[in-house]
């Protein structure tokens, strides 16, 4: 992505001419002008409040710029748009693009702030590692967050966006699947202080393999790295002492060694640390099903302790955040508990629920799998090194939905989709039953438990 510069100008779409006009030019300051006296944006005309900025974004089966005139007969304030329109009520504002026009205006309101902006990347725990840090964060100071998963090149911009005049701290979390997506995203961003969780096999189709995703997720400790920033690492993970390299500040946690250590006292059903060392507590319960949420909780603590954040007000926020969005959560239904994880699922994260899972102390435990996607010519080779990993535990039963899943051999029931399994499992009528339910995000794995 090209850096932005925000003295483009652009311009009103006059309603008595049928062609652009420049009478009335406008820079992204003067636009800003507009945000502050609308400061709230919105892309979706079914969500659009009365005073809002509508950004009339294209994609591949939609164009917001046919939108337009319906969303200021809805109440927006002025539609910014990249395509004539008329008629219209001359509160149309034209530009070239209105996508980059939106990232230059998130990244001028941006740069009227002086706090710490933490920008949050890494192939697994991204999302519940954000949560925990807004958690922790807010407890103690005023804090804004990116807003479920709207972590990409239009969500980024929209989370700055709402950053509001009063914010002690910004948390934002960056998703990518190819190389200098991160890079681009800090270009508005100007993160302070960042965290890559992990550097594992996920999106290996757009990164070009795993040494591509630890380049592309690395693009983030690169800004810090040329700007004085600040990371926070899990010393655990050998490759992040390489990736941060340089970096003239780094906050290490782990479970030997860092400014916060700290172990798994147990997980079943949900995670409990025993804290080693940083901290004056000595434990912390948690609601967070699965061991793997180790490094995500310890990360939280790390940067509550560097931000002075008192223990009590940590230990509170971590002990009480829940999980959602399918994510890491525990289903009690029936008879029978559901850990459901199923928003997103890559060879990585996918390997630590099972083993995670074949731990717990159940007599029965049934798996359903949905396929992972974006693996690329790997794809086959890891579902097989997956269906392998299964192979090596005993379970009651096994089901695997879509995707590749077809394509190689196992033993196990599979399904072409989500509903068909859903099917499936209504019929077996189980009890007293431990069940994991994971897969990609396009799989749709949480229909089975509907």
């Amino acid at each position: 992505m090209k850096a932005i510069h925000v003295q483009r100008r652009v311009a009103f779409f006059c309603p008595s001419s049928s062609i652009f006009t420049k009478n009335y030019a406008v820079t992204i300051p003067e636009l800003y002008s507009l945000f502050l006296l609308h400061p709230s944006v919105e892309t979706d005309t079914r969500k659009l409040k009365k005073g809002d900025l509508f950004f009339a974004l294209k994609g591949p089966s939609f164009n917001g710029n046919t939108f337009a005139l319906k969303a200021l007969e809805a109440g927006a304030a002025y539609a910014v748009i990249d395509e004539p329109i008329a008629p219209n009520n001359g509160r149309l504002i034209l530009v070239d693009d209105v996508l980059t026009t939106l990232q230059q205006l998130a990244r001028h309101h941006r740069e009227q702030f002086n706090i710490p902006f933490i920008a949050i990347t890494g192939s697994n725990g991204k999302t519940t590692t954000k949560e925990l840090v807004h958690a922790v964060l807010a407890s103690h100071y005023t804090t804004c967050t990116t807003q479920g998963n709207l972590n990409n090149h239009i969500g980024i911009p929209l989370t700055l966006l709402r950053v509001q005049k009063d914010a002690q701290f910004a948390v934002i979390e960056m998703g990518a699947n190819h190389q200098k997506e991160i890079e681009g995203y800090c270009t508005y961003v100007q993160p302070t202080h960042g965290i890559i969780t992990n550097a594992g096999k996920a999106h290996l189709e757009g990164f070009g393999g795993e040494a591509g995703v630890r380049k592309g997720k690395g693009e983030l400790f690169d800004y810090l790295r040329a700007h004085n920033g600040v990371a926070f690492a899990f010393n655990d993970y050998d490759y992040l002492h390489e990736m941060s390299a340089g970096i003239p500040t780094i906050e290490w946690y782990g479970t030997t060694s860092g400014t916060v250590t700290g172990e798994v006292a147990h997980s079943e059903p949900f995670l409990v640390l025993k804290m080693t060392s940083g901290v004056n507590f000595k434990a912390l319960s948690t609601q967070l099903v699965g061991s793997y949420n180790l490094p995500n909780v310890l990360c939280a603590v790390a940067v509550g302790k560097h931000f002075n954040v008192p223990e009590d007000k940590m230990v509170a926020a971590l002990s009480q955040y829940t999980p959602s969005n399918s994510r890491s959560q525990l289903v009690n239904a029936g008879s029978n508990k559901i850990i459901l994880d199923a928003y997103n699922a890559n060879p990585s994260s996918m390997k630590a629920a099972i083993e995670n899972f074949a731990k717990v102390e159940a007599a029965q435990k049934i798996l359903l799998l949905g396929a992972m996607m974006e693996l690329g010519p790997e794809s086959i080779a890891e579902h097989q090194q997956l269906v392998d990993l299964i192979a090596r535990y005993n379970w009651h039963a096994v089901a695997l939905v879509g995707g590749d899943f077809a394509k190689v051999s196992h033993p196990y029931h599979y399904f072409q989709n989500a509903a068909a399994a859903a099917e499936w499992l209504k019929a077996q009528n189980f009890t007293d039953s431990y069940l994991l339910v994971k897969g990609s995000r396009s799989i749709g794995m949480e229909k089975v438990i509907q």
